[in-house]
């Protein structure tokens, strides 16, 4: 199978090159879609299960394998056996890391340049929903012989046209961001194959359960259907967790409480010695500044630190709890023979989430509960970041670097198994992986309309411990925040900034600014972005988003309050939300 492998690899990621370089429409429709060598029928069997998971606004550094503090034993098993990438990226927002990751294009190339409710004229890039020049995983594993299935947070377009069931899967249950348990406020109602459910209904869940343990259910539902049609499956589950209003179990808050007393700076500097003990990050590292809008944690009253660190225990015993199902998925999987020949993937949609500030924001009593609100704030996602800067909506890379773990018993060679892989992938790069990986045809044209050539290339040859090599850069466009990834070089800036330059061999966590000293690279980066841009359907974006980098309230700013306003705003916009489960 192998040399299987390498065939298609080769082939694929020329053709993929090639259609990029040219830039939209350069290339005929047969040269622009890689073509998989047919395998025989032996080969067939093997192709894997695959299983896709997204975790929700989650950090760098939350999990153990990427330094936490917080028990992730499950994740801890899926590294140690499979691979861990260290600089894997998305594309520091939900909507348009999901289209990314779907469809194996750019956001805007696949029509999501901003969240699925941003709708604007222009070249294409916000239409709020999947564009008609995007495939999706589902619609390409689907021909080649796939069970497909969806259970979570989809946030790319329901409410526009592309739900789950119109963009090749199977079966679906989808429901709005941050819903976590039945009878919840403000999330009543869940899509299964699209139509509107209740949440408290027995057809989502039995009893009092809790989102993570209800959607693995149904994914492993999902399994023992594509084992009845005979079929191998792909498997999208991305989790609620650790989406605001972050909410967990009471007994699993418990856990936590008091373990964050020491605060966001030590705990800080114990996940960076961590990461460098494991070699996440190189010995020599610098741990970024944290910016000046944090707070001082031993300047704080014990009461406001009581409040942080119950803010914080709500989130660590959401990710311990998602951990947790992740083990029954993987302990199901096992029971049915399926676990060894299923690639399992894990990352997240975008870094550690500051928006409400530094001073975050509760809501109502008990914290964690259905009736709570909690936004743990800048301080905290300075923390989940670690060892970087900024956060989800900013193209540096704490808002844009993710955990990933590849997990595939039968398919990740014996030497390459607990091992890192250091090359830097996108998010891009996973339909390409699983195209070839499932023998499957990339679709030139598809339902009447010419298709965009793959962005990414593939990353399987890292299952075999082969190095990786990429032959363009990789582009980020969000609120106006944008970088480009060119080999070790990296150039940034957020909105009407100036471009910042950055070794990322030696100084990854871009403490030394490089542009002023190498004009030269930074000019060539930043027409390599324009072009890209320009051939993108990057439509100009208008004004700055503060993303959370505000002052607080401990700093002369104003009181962030319970929150409670902020969830809905009238009962129109709550009804057009549970029309579609966003």
């Amino acid at each position: 199978m192998n040399s299987i492998k390498r065939t298609l690899r080769g082939a694929a990621a020329t053709a993929t090159a090639l259609a990029l370089l040219a830039g939209p429409g350069g290339l005929p429709a047969a040269a622009q879609t890689p073509t998989p060598t047919s395998s025989a029928p032996a080969e067939q069997e093997k192709r894997p299960n695959v299983i896709v998971i997204l975790v929700d606004d989650m950090g760098f550094s939350d999990i153990g394998p990427y330094g936490s503090e917080i028990p992730t034993p499950n994740l801890e098993a899926l590294a140690k056996n499979g691979l861990r990438f260290t600089q894997f990226y998305n594309t520091a927002r939900c909507s348009p890391s999901r289209a990314s990751l779907l469809t194996g294009l750019y956001p805007h190339e696949a029509g999501m340049g901003g969240l699925d409710s941003v709708v604007r004229p222009g070249l294409g890039g916000f239409q709020g929903r999947i564009a008609d020049r995007a495939v999706t995983i589902a619609e390409v594993l689907k021909p080649a012989g796939y069970f497909t299935g969806m259970a979570g947070k989809w946030h790319v377009g329901a409410q526009h046209g592309t739900p789950p069931k119109e963009v090749g899967f199977d079966r679906s249950l989808f429901h709005k961001g941050g819903t976590y348990f039945p009878n919840q406020p403000g999330r009543e109602f869940a899509m299964i194959d699209g139509q509107r459910t209740r949440l408290d209904s027995p057809e989502v869940g039995k009893g009092e359960w809790y989102a993570s343990d209800m959607l693995v259910d149904w994914t492993v539902r999902f399994v023992d259907e594509a084992k009845a049609q005979g079929k191998p499956f792909f498997l999208y589950l991305p989790f609620t967790a650790v989406h605001f209003p972050v909410m967990a179990p009471a007994d699993e808050i418990a856990k936590f409480k008091g373990k964050y007393m020491a605060g966001w700076d030590k705990l800080r500097r114990d996940r960076f010695e961590r990461q460098k003990q494991a070699g996440l990050i190189a010995a020599d590292a610098t741990l970024s500044e944290v910016l000046p809008e944090a707070y001082d944690w031993d300047k704080m009253s014990t009461a406001d630190k009581e409040r942080f660190d119950t803010m914080m225990a709500v989130y660590a015993a959401a990710i311990s709890r998602m951990d947790k199902a992740i083990g029954t998925l993987v302990a199901d999987l096992k029971a049915r023979g399926e676990f060894d020949n299923t690639l399992i993937l894990f990352m997240s949609d975008n870094g550690g989430n500051a928006e409400s500030g530094p001073d975050g924001r509760t809501g109502a009593a008990p914290w964690g509960g259905k009736n709570s609100n909690i936004f743990v704030g800048l301080n905290w996602a300075t923390l989940q970041n670690t060892p970087f800067r900024y956060f989800k909506h900013y193209a540096e890379e704490g808002g844009i670097a993710t955990p990933l773990i590849a997990s595939w018993p039968a398919g990740i060679d014996a030497k390459a198994r607990g091992t890192m892989v250091r090359e830097p992938g996108h998010l891009i790069d996973v339909m390409p992986t699983l195209v070839e990986l499932a023998g499957a045809k990339y679709p030139a044209r598809f339902d009447g309309h010419d298709i965009r050539p793959m962005s990414g290339r593939s990353f399987a040859g890292a299952f075999e411990g082969e190095q990786l090599t990429r032959s363009l850069p990789i582009f980020w466009e969000h609120e106006g925040n944008k970088a480009v990834r060119d080999g070790k070089w990296k150039l940034v800036a957020q909105f009407g900034t100036p471009w910042q330059l950055y070794d990322m061999s030696s100084d990854r966590t871009e403490t030394r600014d490089l542009a002023a000293a190498h004009p030269d690279i930074a000019a060539r980066m930043a027409k390599q972005w324009d072009d890209w841009a320009a051939t993108s359907f990057v439509d100009p974006w208008p004004n700055k988003v503060d993303g959370g980098v505000v002052k607080g309230r401990l700093e002369g700013g104003k009181a962030p309050g319970p929150g409670k306003g902020k969830r809905g705003k009238g009962k129109r916009k709550r009804a057009a939300q549970a029309a579609t489960g966003e």
